[in-house]
């Protein structure tokens, strides 16, 4: 195996470096200080990790993405390899070439044709090894050109909270690490992306982030969930954002106290959102039953990772549409959201609440483990004409919470607000709440009342958006946080036949998608599942039965390249 180049003259516009290193090694202080200090120099940046389920030991890496033009979505090559371990090289070996340039140290990897930078003698030098790390960053930073005072005082603020010593060996390090970056791209490597000040007003958030942040936005004032990866980030979030917002944030037992909790803050006036992962939401079945029972509005993040059970726990996969889809007993209303980016997990997370306000159903905002561990810089979301629904009444004494109405949805009053009695049950029951065994009629008219509310939220529905050529003779469908690599791919193919239609409204599903298919000589479909879940509710939805499948389920994202080999043969047949 060549695993690099001692020698390398690179000029690029798009560079990917890639950190690799056993957990416990410091490879995400890494990633989060290079990151933010390579966007505060002016330069684009993209950031995705893969980790394993361990606190010690395994590998765990990062890709770093940088370019003079925005960038959003995980490659395969790898241009410049940092390993922290002997296993990292093995582990990235299907990803690295002739072309990958490998610097670490010779004694520690024991690669061939390796740059050697001795990082571990440079940290012991300074009092520890972990200072490695920021050696490391500081020879990244070097390597780009990034002022040297900008290094050493931002890697201040970033240690800002430890001892004044810390500090000051942290800032040495990095000067350190800038050094031989400076001599490297003096004698031995030349790259040439540049700088882009229009992005100096951006921030960098994961789509984590961006989901607790669009809750926020969208009234959210109690959070409930028990910690399971990778929907842990949002308990997190929100938890700190509690310190400053009004709002209530608690870690419950388990998954099935966690619903109920959520439920029942609905029913007392909160906006209430629950967040979890595939296993711990397959607890939550019975409570999203209850819910739609009840009538009442509830928000339901699920982030998705590989099953069935345990699975891939720290992996990704778009595998759990289908238990979302069905889960609870009996037949009633819900909303499903995925978001496409992290700009869209703001917006929809926010429009989450005023939907299932207004709409009094479960809504679901479906999302997986890269788009919530992924970050780029994006212009600040506009909050500007935010507003917040009210849908709620205040009761009189005749109040019936079920009372028919020709749109499904009945006025939902607060116990409290007003002189009515607020009376639900999760029994079958009248217009005002009372249980019945009539099923006769009564039955019939809550069933039909409640599956009334889909031609209402039909007239909210988000259509997909439809990229490309509009003389499309390929169509590619895609879903959720593919979206950036397949809008790249795309562009890599640069065919003039070619179009994409991407949904980020899952169910119910908009109408007039038959006439996007009917338009197509070729129709692909491009999922993160090994049974394309949502082409086969496409195929319920409109007829259309799409046998041409690019799908992916071994927990690894949809890299830009391999998207691009697999469509390829698609558009040659159009």
């Amino acid at each position: 195996m060549v695993w690099g180049k001692a020698v390398a003259h690179i000029i690029k516009e798009d560079l990917s470096v890639v950190l690799a290193g056993e957990a416990g090694q410091g490879i995400q202080t890494i990633e989060a200080i290079l990151t933010r200090l390579l966007k505060r120099g002016g330069f684009n940046i993209f950031a995705t990790k893969e980790y394993m389920s361990r606190v010690r030991g395994g590998v765990n890496s990062t890709e770093i993405r940088i370019a003079s033009h925005k960038v959003s979505a995980f490659l395969d090559r790898i241009d410049i390899l940092i390993p922290l371990n002997r296993e990292s090289l093995p582990h990235l070996a299907y990803r690295t070439g002739e072309n990958t340039l490998i610097i670490g140290e010779k004694d520690k990897i024991g690669a061939q044709g390796m740059l050697d930078v001795p990082f571990t003698k440079i940290g012991l030098e300074l009092g520890n090894a972990i200072y490695a790390n920021v050696v490391a960053v500081g020879m990244v930073a070097g390597l780009l050109g990034i002022d040297r005072t900008l290094c050493s005082d931002y890697t201040a603020e970033y240690f800002a909270r430890q001892p004044e010593d810390v500090r000051l060996k942290n800032r040495e390090a990095v000067t350190r690490g800038h050094e031989i970056g400076v001599n490297l791209a003096r004698e031995t490597i030349w790259i040439e992306i540049k700088r882009d000040p229009g992005i100096a007003g951006d921030i960098m958030i994961t789509g984590g982030e961006a989901v607790a942040l669009g809750a926020l936005a969208g009234g959210c004032n109690y959070l409930c969930a028990y910690p399971m990866s990778p929907a842990t980030s949002v308990l997190v979030n929100m938890a700190d954002y509690s310190k400053r917002a009004d709002i209530i944030v608690e870690q419950v037992e388990d998954e099935v106290g966690v619903v109920n909790m959520a439920i029942g803050a609905w029913y007392a006036g909160a906006r209430a959102m629950a967040s979890t992962s595939g296993g711990g939401f397959a607890l939550m079945t019975e409570g999203i039953s209850l819910a739609g029972a009840i009538e009442t509005p509830l928000v339901v993040h699920v982030a998705q990772r590989p099953g069935p059970a345990t699975g891939l726990p720290t992996r990704t996969e778009q595998g759990d549409l289908n238990l979302v889809l069905y889960a609870g007993h009996g037949v009633f209303p819900r909303i499903i959201l995925a978001p496409r980016s992290i700009e869209d997990a703001f917006i929809l997370s926010r429009k989450a609440f005023d939907l299932a306000d207004k709409h009094q159903v479960p809504v679901f905002i479906l999302t997986d483990q890269y788009l919530m561990d992924s970050y780029y810089n994006t212009p600040l979301f506009a909050t500007e004409e935010l507003r917040i629904g009210k849908y709620v009444t205040e009761t009189k004494e005749d109040y019936a919470r079920y009372r028919l109405t020709e749109n499904g949805v009945s006025p939902r009053g607060i116990p409290g607000h007003g002189s009515g009695i607020v009376r639900v049950d999760s029994d079958e029951h009248d217009e005002g709440g009372f249980i019945t065994e009539d099923f006769i009629e009564t039955r019939n008219r809550m069933v039909e009342k409640r599956l009334r509310k889909f031609d209402a939220i039909r007239e909210d529905i988000v259509t997909p958006i439809l990229r490309g050529a509009r003389d499309y003779k390929t169509l590619l469908i895609g879903w959720g946080s593919t979206f950036h690599a397949l809008s790249e791919a795309m562009d890599r193919l640069d065919r003039k036949d070619v179009a994409m239609l991407h949904f980020s409204w899952l169910y119910p599903l908009p109408t007039g998608i038959r006439e996007y298919l009917a338009r197509a000589q070729t129709i692909v479909i491009i999922e993160g599942n090994a049974t394309a879940q949502f082409g086969d509710q496409l195929k319920l939805a409109t007829g259309v039965d799409i046998g041409n499948r690019i799908l992916k389920y071994n927990g690894m994202p949809f890299s830009v390249e391999e998207l691009v080999e697999k469509i390829r043969p698609y558009t040659v047949r159009s």
